[in-house]
């Protein structure tokens, strides 16, 4: 074997080598990027899951607004990525306790019923005004002192929570996607879709409560959304009672 021959062959092998290495490397940083997409979902390889489907307060029939389906959509695309599996059920037929599986909420307390009991038991510092008549604060959210309006189409909030009851590590999450329109409710799944990695670094397997502001919805759909705050600690600090009128004589 002359001198070009042994040149060529221990290319090669270093080529060869170096791809072999390439694709471990590449295998391990993908599978280790798996397991902390499936820690903080809490869907670990063939878990099951739980899609809560809410319904449109617009209409009497049993119907679902179009961005909530483009909503649940994306989910289920998350649920499938961890290699896990889904129930659907409408929000009025989950009918059972929550830490068992991952739970996943579409739709204010006004649109979904498990919505309105998750808030309650976990979010004593939310308040959302479902009442149907017309009004200022029709929509509008009460979280600890202060409160966000709805102006349709030009600011619209949502909230984003990531909820455990227990031991993080051992409670599956319950991810509530709570927006004052349903268009709201989609903004919420694709910020989610698109930062859980960020989300994972800074929160880690623990609760978080986030406010979002969608912007411009007429014009951008639900692509521009905004940070608001970490509402975590007011929205699960009781809100103040109202104070008590005296009967005192003056």
């Amino acid at each position: 074997m002359n001198d070009d021959v042994r040149n060529i062959v221990l290319g090669v092998i270093a080529a060869g080598i170096s791809a072999a290495l390439g694709w471990v490397a590449r295998t391990y940083l993908w599978k280790r990027r798996l397991r902390r997409k499936q820690a903080f979902f809490g869907l670990p390889e063939n878990s099951e899951s739980l899609l809560v489907v809410n319904r449109n307060p617009a209409t009497a029939e049993p119907a679902v607004h179009r961005f909530d389906v483009f909503a649940l959509l994306e989910l289920s695309a998350l649920i499938k990525d961890c290699g896990a599996h889904v129930q659907v059920v409408t929000h009025d037929t989950a009918h059972q306790g929550f830490g068992e599986r991952t739970e996943f909420c579409v739709g204010g307390p006004g649109s979904n019923r498990r919505t309105m009991a998750h808030m309650s038991a976990m979010l004593p510092g939310v308040r959302v005004n479902i009442d149907p008549e017309p009004g200022p604060d029709r929509g509008a959210f009460q979280i600890g002192a202060e409160r966000y309006r709805l102006e349709p189409g030009v600011t619209e909030y949502v909230l984003l929570a990531r909820l455990t009851a227990g031991e993080p590590r051992q409670s599956r999450p319950v991810f509530l996607f709570c927006g004052q329109r349903a268009i709201n409710n989609q903004a919420a799944t694709r910020h989610l879709a698109r930062n859980h990695e960020r989300l994972a670094r800074t929160y880690g397997n623990s609760s978080f409560v986030l406010l979002l502001k969608v912007v411009n919805s007429q014009a951008y759909g639900p692509d521009v959304v905004e940070l608001v705050a970490d509402v975590t600690r007011a929205a699960q600090s009781p809100l103040p009672a109202p104070a008590r009128p005296s009967h005192r004589a003056p």
